[in-house]
């Protein structure tokens, strides 16, 4: 029902010019399908994953499904509206980097004062001033860094890096439904293990809209998620990482969106400094499908290499704890 919606509103995909050949047959999908993956999100997070709690008969606000769906939903709305201006109003560029940077800021700075307010150990003041306990464990042990308030930049570095990443991601028919349902499968297990049950089912919400996506999203895709579901796919995974205290294992789960991230910088710095590229084409996905891997092949791969990465990221948190 969704798709001929889209087909009909033309919200059709415009294929850049500057990527392989071969993807220009894929001009005029409908794009956007975000939308229906948040919506399914929502839908089914929300009445499984009660919104309100009990305290002593005192209702509250389940923070962490709050913490969740508003580093999802904020993240997809400014997706939403760079597909929107791309799409609908038919220019090109979307809104521009500065723009996209200022409300990815504006989330995560927001989601800074909820972990203040509603999670982070509240230890006192100091002339006047707040002081709180931010704690980043280690990996495969029992330590933890201290961070405090430090803890604001590497928040703001993992929401805008990882939506970032994920959206480079998008390139392929259905390369980033099926990697990112690996890592937030990953997410779920953790959930599991942790006895926090928010967490495991909105993991588990999203990775069965993935897998309904992805039915229309494989190779030959019948309709693109856009940047309003990479954007939103890539906040809600560093939100989980916070909430499960497992900040330095996000760029082990979500490896794939870490290599393809750095094949651009990687390719961009190359390129300024010596005038040479290191890629045929950059993210990495296009450079093997230029060495004449096919499209399901290329996607194939990354998905098995997501899902080993995922396996070695729940083995540390799971098994060497």
């Amino acid at each position: 029902m969704i798709i001929p919606t889209l087909q009909r509103l033309k919200f059709g995909q415009s294929i850049r010019e500057e990527g392989p050949e071969a993807h220009l047959k894929k001009a005029g999908t409908p794009t956007m399908g975000g939308t229906i993956i948040l919506m399914s999100v929502v839908l089914t997070a929300l009445p499984f994953s009660s919104f309100i709690l009990l305290n002593n008969s005192k209702p509250i606000v389940n923070s962490d499904l709050f913490f969740l769906l508003f580093a999802t939903l904020g993240y997809g709305i400014i997706g939403f509206l760079d597909d929107y201006i791309k799409v609908v109003m038919k220019r090109s560029l979307g809104l521009t980097a500065s723009q996209k940077l200022l409300g990815q800021l504006f989330i995560g700075i927001i989601l800074f004062w909820v972990l203040i307010e509603v999670r982070v150990l509240r230890i006192g003041t100091e002339g006047g001033i707040s002081k709180f306990i931010f704690n980043v464990d280690i990996p495969g042990t029992d330590w933890a860094l201290q961070l405090n308030w430090l803890y604001l930049p590497l928040l703001l570095i993992m929401m805008i890096g990882a939506s970032n990443a994920v959206n480079l991601t998008d390139g392929l028919d259905g390369l980033l439904a099926g990697t990112a349902a690996v890592a937030y499968g990953a997410y779920a297990i953790i959930g599991m293990v942790q006895s926090n049950y928010t967490v495991a089912i909105f993991a588990i919400s999203v990775v069965g809209a993935l897998l309904g996506f992805l039915v229309f999203n494989a190779h030959p895709a019948k309709v693109f998620m856009g940047d309003t579901g990479s954007l939103a796919l890539g906040g809600g995974l560093a939100a989980l990482a916070v909430i499960t205290k497992t900040e330095l294992l996000l760029p082990l789960i979500g490896g794939v969106f870490v290599v393809e991230a750095l094949s651009v910088m990687l390719q961009v710095l190359s390129f300024k400094t010596r005038g040479k590229r290191i890629f045929r084409m950059s993210p990495l996905h296009h450079h093997f499908e230029l060495t004449g891997w096919s499209e399901w092949r290329v996607v194939t791969t990354f998905w098995c290499v997501g899902l080993f990465l995922a396996g070695v990221g729940i083995y540390l948190e799971v098994f060497l704890r």
